[in-house]
């Protein structure tokens, strides 16, 4: 009599050790899962509210400085290194990975108005109020370390400045828009028109002879260095403040306007937005892109920072503190994982890019759970109840009621133009797109720009 068993070596299924995970062989057939849709559902709500339980975004604060922080700037070589100047003129060198401050400079009289690296990383260049552009090396223990390597006395006040990002030239911006080489003490060549100031310069990452400023009189105005003239502008029906380029696409910029809102516009297409950002409760006063290209921080007046994806209008995270007041700059770090904010009350606060993101090294185990909560998120992304959670954010009392009040002026006014447009002849009440309501006027008038008032 033959007598079947069944036989399985032990080394398949036991552990070596009671410390060892169990080994658990799944057969990922269908047919045997007919309940897999609901057990994923489960999961992508744990895994959402437990991202909630452990999102804790604010790492450290970094102390010293006397007065508002109102710019900073980020090393274009080292990952570690931030400098950052405020309204008593004195200008700071932080190394963020032991988050201290590793030198200060009284370099300006008044208002530090602006901050540029150079591309090689050795220098990096400061305006202020005391009308002087001063240069400085990046090595705090240089001979030079506390003394400019080279002052340059102006005639007006500057109140920005952006370095190229290949060569060595920069840009500064005030009456004027002039365009300096690092090795001369004169303007190679100077952009004037009209008698409004203006604001900032940006210099585009990827299409560097190009340029972008904001200036008083509510025009975006953008520049081509092999050009005499303006190539182009746009006319909000509020002022610009800042405005930053999208790292990816060169053909891409975000606003931040004075009228709570971000506008991302597109160059070859100016006659109206490519996507208006709300959320804010008050003016919005600089604006940074994630080297992804794919997000960008904005810091406003109503005391918060926000982030908010390229291609959506509402922000998916909002970060904030009791003691955090108006907030002047923030940055991007350029690995991707961390943000900048210098605010009122003399503070530099160091934030998490992902408020849940466990930091430090993740073992193949905990990333392969990441990745598959990640999944399970995204695939039940608009169930009603995950949404919810998701979206769900805390925010100051003053900041509710203020984004509260907006939305009942937003019904209103959405109404009475529907109602307006039912009781009218038909065409008679054109629809005007959320996208173009903001836009004045596009394109540089002959009018616009005389023979003396363009390029010097």
């Amino acid at each position: 009599m033959k007598v079947k068993v069944l036989s399985r070596n032990p080394d398949d299924y036991q552990r070596e050790t009671k410390l060892d995970i169990h080994k658990v062989y799944r057969n990922y057939n269908p047919a045997l899962h007919p309940f897999e849709a609901p057990r994923e559902y489960v999961r992508a709500l744990n895994a959402t509210k437990l991202e909630r339980v452990f999102a804790k975004p604010f790492l450290a604060s970094l102390n010293g400085h006397t007065d508002s922080v109102c710019c900073m700037c980020k090393h274009k070589q080292r990952l570690n290194t931030i400098f950052s100047g405020s309204c008593d003129g004195e200008i700071r060198q932080w190394t963020l990975t032991n988050q201290r401050c590793i030198r200060a400079l009284p370099a300006h009289t008044g208002f530090v108005r602006g901050i540029t690296c150079a591309p090689d990383g050795t220098t990096f260049i400061s305006v202020g109020d005391d009308n002087t552009i001063k240069h400085w090396t990046t090595d705090a223990l240089s001979e030079q370390s506390h003394n400019p390597l080279n002052t340059i006395v102006t005639k007006t006040l500057y109140t920005g400045i952006d370095h190229h990002w290949k060569e060595p030239i920069y840009a500064t911006c005030g009456q004027t828009v002039d365009i300096w080489n690092d090795e001369r003490s004169e303007p190679v060549k100077v952009y004037k028109w009209g008698t409004d100031s203006v604001n900032s310069i940006s210099f585009n990452p990827v299409e560097t002879n190009m340029c972008v400023s904001t200036v008083a009189d509510r025009s975006i105005v953008l520049y081509d260095l092999r050009s005499s003239i303006p190539i182009n502008k746009v006319i909000l029906k509020l002022r610009s403040n800042v405005v930053a380029w999208n790292p990816m696409e060169a053909f891409m910029f975000t606003a931040a306007n004075e009228d709570h809102n971000l506008y991302t516009f597109d160059i070859r297409r100016l006659d109206f937005a490519s996507n208006v950002h709300t959320d804010h409760a008050d003016a919005v006063l600089d604006v940074d892109y994630a080297p992804t290209g794919k997000e960008f921080v904005s810091g406003s007046y109503d005391k918060s920072i926000r982030i908010f994806p390229v291609n959506g209008s509402r922000s998916r995270e909002v970060y904030h503190t009791k003691r955090m007041q108006r907030v002047f700059t923030v940055k991007w770090s350029l690995d991707n994982r961390y943000i900048l904010s210098g605010s009122d009350e003399m503070n530099i606060r160091l934030w998490k890019a992902r408020a849940a993101e466990k930091l430090g090294r993740l073992a193949p185990r905990e990333q392969a759970a990441a990745d598959y909560n990640n999944k399970l998120k995204k695939k039940f992304a608009y169930h009603p109840q995950i949404k919810r959670i998701s979206r769900h954010r805390h925010v100051p009392k003053t900041i509710y009621s203020i984004l509260k009040e907006k939305r009942t002026i937003k019904d209103s006014m959405r109404r009475k133009e529907q109602n307006l447009r039912a009781h009218s002849k038909p065409g008679t009440v054109p629809h005007i797109p959320e996208r173009a309501k903001h836009i004045v006027t596009t394109a540089i008038k002959d009018d616009d720009i005389d023979e003396e008032d363009s390029l010097v």
